[in-house]
C-alpha cells in the first residue's frame, strides 16, 4: 500500500499571504514538482509575482553533470532571469539578493549529508538573513525514511560544499526540519516559514508513498541509488569508480585492477546484516576509468531496516585498499589542500590510520545518539 502524501508544493495556497504584493525569488530544480508533476515554477507564477528563479548544482532544469558550471541566464520559456546560485555563484550577491524580497525554496533532497543542496539552502538562509528577506521552505520528504541515522559527525575543520554544520552521514530529516536546525545551529536572525508535508510519517520511505519521484540529480536515478550512496560516496574521494557513467551509479564499486571473485568472497566474509555485495564488471562511459573495464562488486540492500551503508561501504572501501596494495590512492580536487574523502567521510581518521573500521562504527553509533538528542526539537513529524 502507498500512502497519500502532500509534499509544501502541493499546498501552496499557505504561502499566499506571505507573498501578496512581494517579488518572489524561487531556488528550484526538476524536483520542484507537485503532486501532477506540475512545476512550482509555473505554479508560483500563477499565482504570484515571480520575479527570479535560482538555479544549483545540475542546473535549473537538471541537464548539467556534477561538478559542472552552472551559469547565470535568462529562460527562455518565463523571461524570468536565473541566477547560479552554484560554484563562484554559491553565495549569494547583491545582485541576486536584491531581485527578491521573499525566498521560496523547493528541492528534493536525498537524505545524505554531501549534497550540494543542503548548503544551497544553507548559503541562501545566511543571505535571507542579511538582507532582512523572507525565506519560505515548500517541505519534501527524506526518501531515505526519517528515523534511520547512521554514519560520523562532520568535523568542523572539515566544512565545505559538501558537508557542514556537523550533520551525521544520514541525517533523517526532511528539508523542511533541516533548515529549522540549520537557523539555530548558524544563530540566523531570519524570518523562516516551512510549509509541511501532510501524511508523512517517519517510518515512511519514499516508496512508501505515493508521491511522484523525479530524479534529484542525473547519477541518483532512483531510491536503489540514494539508499547506497549513503555508504558508497566516499569512493568519490578514490581512484575507484563509484559507477559513475553506468546505469548504476553508487551501486557498483570497482576498477580495472581488482579481482572482483576475491573480493566478492572477501565481503561475503564480513557481516553486513541487510547488504549482499555480488561481483560484477562495468565499464564506464564517463568520468573515472572511462572505457576501462572495470571490476568489483554490486552492493545490494535486502533488508533496509537492519542494513547499515555506511558501515558496509567502509569495510567495503577497506578491503579493496588491502587488495589492490599501492594501486590504490586518496585523490585530490584541484586546488584543494584537503583530501576530499576526508569531507565525505567526516574525519581524517581513516585515510590517516589512527582508527579502524571498527572504532570508527562503534563511534558512529555513539554520535548517533548524540545528534538525535540535538535534532528533537526541530522534528516536525512523528
Amino acid at each position: 500500500m502507498r500512502y497519500p502524501v502532500r509534499s509544501g508544493a502541493d499546498c501552496l495556497a499557505e504561502t499566499d499571504e506571505l507573498t501578496e504584493g512581494l517579488r518572489v525569488g524561487l531556488m528550484t530544480n526538476p524536483t520542484g514538482v507537485d503532486h501532477e508533476l506540475r512545476s512550482t515554477v509555473d505554479l508560483l507564477r500563477a499565482r504570484c509575482r515571480l520575479t527570479a528563479l535560482f538555479a544549483v548544482e545540475h542546473g535549473i532544469r537538471g541537464e548539467i553533470q556534477a561538478g559542472e558550471t552552472v551559469d547565470s541566464f535568462t529562460d527562455p520559456e518565463t523571461g524570468i532571469p536565473v541566477y547560479s546560485a552554484y560554484g563562484k555563484n554559491s553565495r549569494f550577491s547583491p545582485e541576486m539578493l536584491d531581485a527578491f524580497d521573499v525566498l521560496v525554496f523547493d528541492i528534493q533532497d536525498v537524505g545524505a549529508r554531501f549534497y550540494t543542496y543542503l548548503y544551497s539552502l544553507s548559503y541562501a538562509m545566511e543571505a535571507c538573513a542579511r538582507g532582512g528577506k523572507r525565506l519560505i521552505v515548500l517541505d519534501r520528504i527524506n526518501p531515505l525514511g526519517g528515523l534511520k541515522r547512521t554514519g560520523l559527525i562532520l568535523e568542523k575543520g572539515l566544512s565545505s560544499f559538501v558537508g557542514d554544520h556537523e550533520l551525521l552521514t544520514q541525517y533523517g530529516m526532511t528539508i523542511g526540519e533541516y533548515a529549522l536546525y540549520v537557523k539555530d545551529h548558524l544563530k540566523l536572525d531570519l524570518s523562516l516559514t516551512v510549509i509541511p508535508l501532510r501524511g508523512w510519517e517517519r517510518r515512511m520511505y519514499l516508496d512508501d508513498t505515493d508521491l511522484p519521484w523525479v530524479a534529484p540529480s542525473p547519477n541518483c536515478p532512483d531510491l536503489d541509488a540514494a539508499l547506497c550512496y549513503t555508504g558508497t560516496c566516499i569512493f568519490e574521494g578514490t581512484n575507484c569508480s563509484e559507477g559513475r557513467g553506468t546505469t548504476l551509479p553508487f551501486r557498483v564499486i570497482g576498477a580495472p585492477w581488482l579481482d572482483d571473485g576475491e573480493l566478492e568472497k572477501r565481503m561475503r566474509e564480513i557481516d553486513t546484516p541487510g547488504i549482499r555485495f555480488r561481483r560484477t564488471s562495468f565499464r564506464p562511459t564517463f568520468s573515472k576509468h572511462a572505457g576501462e573495464l572495470c571490476r568489483g562488486v554490486q552492493m545490494h540492500i535486502t533488508d533496509r531496516e537492519k542494513c547499515d551503508v555506511f558501515a558496509a561501504g567502509l569495510y567495503l572501501l577497506d578491503t579493496i585498499r588491502q587488495l589492490s596494495g599501492d594501486r590504490f590512492e586518496f585523490i585530490r580536487w584541484p586546488n584543494d589542500a584537503r583530501y576530499p574523502f576526508d569531507k565525505l567521510f567526516g574525519t581524517s581518521d581513516y585515510r590517516t590510520g589512527k582508527c579502524t573500521p571498527a572504532r570508527l562504527t562503534a563511534r558512529a553509533a555513539a554520535e548517533r545518539d548524540a545528534f538525535e538528542k540535538k535534532i528533537a526539537p526541530y522534528l516536525l513529524y512523528r
